[in-house]
């Protein structure tokens, strides 16, 4: 319901954080808040100030000002405090802290982070590394952080602070959930690997004649590859567990009946994780963030001790200093400071939403991004340590058993745990449980976002009923990924839904907040909300550093644009047109959002419209009642 606060400025006198008095409409003629003048005998004749607008607080674009005839807009409870009741919070702030751990830290950190670095200068990449993590990924992980607490709103509706750009939140919505319905079809085939895992001979270890062909080399044998043979761990991959198509022209055809079971434990994993809300994703995250830890420490132990371990480390570690002159190696930074922290797709605002007011995101922000690196050395050197051994064992360079992307996880780790002496099916479960439990915590934060979108939306349908049919739907969507042709529908869709557009959603996402709600106001608020003052280092990064910067990548981006390519070989034209109607789709939200919000604005003129959506909506600011006072007064008092 509305409240009525009423100001008394006078001549000299400083507002009270607290000083606002609060009435209903119609109790009081005269509605007039207290005012703290420094000198208790001071009279002065005071002009009380009336808000009355039902849309927008009337603020300007530098810093936010409580105008006249502006009506605040705060819900109340049962018990008449006016706090707001109706959203979940965490059980307790670890496991907030678990669930980011177990979103940042995702299959991205096992399987990108290493063939990433290892392609781009080795221990050199790590130089950019950390410089983009330092002055872009850092700050824009604490600045989701701060919006999404301080509001308690998704990553929609928290966009109340700028109407105009509120299609940045659909456009990320676009991006999560093209990015969770592949996430689960790999989540599939490691629950495939998984199950396999269990058999007294891994099956991958020797050629099968049911799925191998003459060219096909046991993995468990000491022997290298020569020109046209394959492992038999790769052929497994691609002729047994895909049934892979090297051509899409005529169609990606039907779904494997094994992976789709697989998929559909996958979606019912993530459902039992989500139906509850934060209330039973909360008490995943335990187990989703910490257990990964354990395994690959197991790992790295048992790495550590085989024969040509050191020399897999040497060589993931070896810089080659000269590729930092190259622009594609800090783009590949950048790109992978974005997957990993999972800046951008809307998930972070959404978790912190969940959190109390005053919860301490800002130290938060710093032990997330500090783990997440960690965690990203320490998968590439657990890694390599075991492709150290694989090499040697086989008498060949190192690059000879190295692969990219799910190649690495599905190829090249296999193949170097067939030839292990001890227990191979253990050490198959232990990295396939780690694979598979990495997912659960990132794909259920990617879904956690979209549902609390439609649920934020939609208030009064159930939650649990929109999470059963959130994940019913990523189920049948991610039949595609599934068929003969799925890896290549993969990619592409990886290309342009979850790459390309990220850059741009966060370009709008950063100017909009440090520019038309103002980073003295976003300031402000993180003071208020933290009682803490920010220093230079976050405000440069934000309202010079990261717009300059992603713009200028965005640019060499296009510049430099090379269409997604699977082994070599194009896409089919129609394929390419289908990426492109995605990134158009999600990027289409901002100005669809944009005109929207022009039409519902109440202003008369067109001018007036316009400059009413780059201003906060009237309910935009902490949704509990005590906190939205004291901020009110502090706005109050910046005038």
């Amino acid at each position: 319901m509305s409240f009525w606060p009423t100001i008394a400025a006078s001549k000299g006198a400083k507002f009270s954080k607290l000083s606002p008095e609060w009435t209903r409409p119609g109790t009081d003629q005269q509605e007039v808040a207290s005012v703290h003048a420094g000198d208790s005998g001071l009279k002065s004749s005071s002009v009380a100030v009336k808000m009355s607008s039902d849309d927008d607080l009337l603020m300007s674009s530098s810093g936010t000002k409580l105008l006249s005839r502006t009506t605040i807009d705060i819900p109340e409870d049962d018990d008449g405090t006016s706090e707001d009741t109706g959203r979940q919070q965490w059980s307790h702030p670890v496991e907030f802290l678990m669930s980011c751990v177990s979103l940042s830290v995702g299959l991205g950190n096992i399987w990108r982070f290493p063939m990433t670095a290892y392609e781009n200068g080795g221990g050199a990449f790590l130089i950019p590394y950390l410089v983009v993590l330092t002055f872009i990924g850092r700050p824009l992980y604490f600045m989701e952080l701060a919006v999404g607490q301080f509001s308690s709103s998704g990553s929609v509706k928290v966009w109340k602070m700028v109407p105009a750009v509120k299609g940045v939140g659909y456009g990320q919505m676009v991006g999560t959930w093209s990015v969770v319905t592949y996430y689960c079809s790999l989540m599939a085939i490691t629950l495939f690997y998984l199950f396999q895992s269990f058999s007294s001979e891994l099956p991958w270890a020797s050629c099968d004649p049911a799925w191998a062909d003459e060219n096909c080399v046991d993995d468990a044998i000491n022997a290298s590859l020569t020109s046209g043979f394959q492992s038999s761990s790769e052929q497994y991959f691609y002729k047994y567990v895909l049934n892979y198509s090297n051509d899409i022209s005529d169609g990606v055809g039907l779904p494997d009946w094994r992976l789709a079971l697989c998929l559909g434990a996958a979606w019912v994993i993530l459902f039992c994780t989500l139906v509850k809300g934060v209330q039973s994703s909360g008490k995943v995250a335990y187990f989703t963030a910490l257990f990964p830890y354990l395994v690959l420490f197991t790992l790295l132990v048992r790495g550590a001790t085989l024969p040509g371990a050191a020399k897999g480390i040497i060589y993931f570690l070896k810089p080659e200093w000269n590729k930092l002159l190259d622009p594609k190696v800090w783009y590949a930074a950048v790109t992978q400071s974005f997957f990993s922290l999972s800046v951008g797709f809307g998930s972070i605002i959404t978790f912190s939403s969940y959190n109390n007011f005053n919860h301490n995101v800002y130290r938060d922000a710093w032990i997330i991004s500090m783990i997440d690196t960690f965690t990203s050395v320490l998968a590439g050197v657990t890694i390599f340590s075991i492709l150290g051994h694989s090499a040697h064992h086989l008498g060949v360079d190192i690059k000879e058993v190295v692969r990219g992307g799910a190649g690495l996880a599905f190829i090249s780790y296999p193949d170097a745990l067939a030839k292990f002496t001890w227990a191979p099916q253990l050490f198959a479960v232990l990295f396939f449980l780690m694979l598979l439990t990495l997912g659960v915590g990132s794909a259920a934060a990617l879904t956690s976002n979209v549902i609390t979108i439609v649920c934020d939306q939609f208030p009064k349908w159930k939650k649990a009923y929109i999470t059963l049919a959130v994940c019913l739907a990523g189920f049948f969507i991610g039949l595609v990924y599934i068929t003969p042709g799925g890896q290549w529908i993969l990619e592409l869709v990886d290309y342009f839904g979850g790459g390309f557009i990220i850059y741009v959603l966060v370009i709008i996402e950063t100017i909009a907040i440090m520019y038309c709600y103002g980073l003295k106001d976003f300031v402000r608020d993180v003071k208020f909300m933290l009682d803490l003052e920010l220093g230079i280092y976050w405000k440069f990064c934000w309202f010079v550093f990261i717009p300059m910067s992603l713009s200028g990548i965005l640019v060499y981006v296009l510049c430099s644009m090379e269409l997604p390519t699977m082994d070599g070989l194009s896409y089919p034209l129609s394929a390419y047109a289908s990426g492109w109607i995605l990134a158009a789709v999600a990027l289409l939200m901002v100005p669809v959002g944009f005109l929207h919000a022009l039409y519902i604005a109440d202003e008369e003129t067109l001018l007036q419209r316009v400059k009413s959506v780059f201003r906060p909506k009237s309910s935009w600011g902490p949704k509990a009642a005590h906190h939205r006072k004291g901020w009110l007064a502090v706005c109050a008092d910046d005038q």
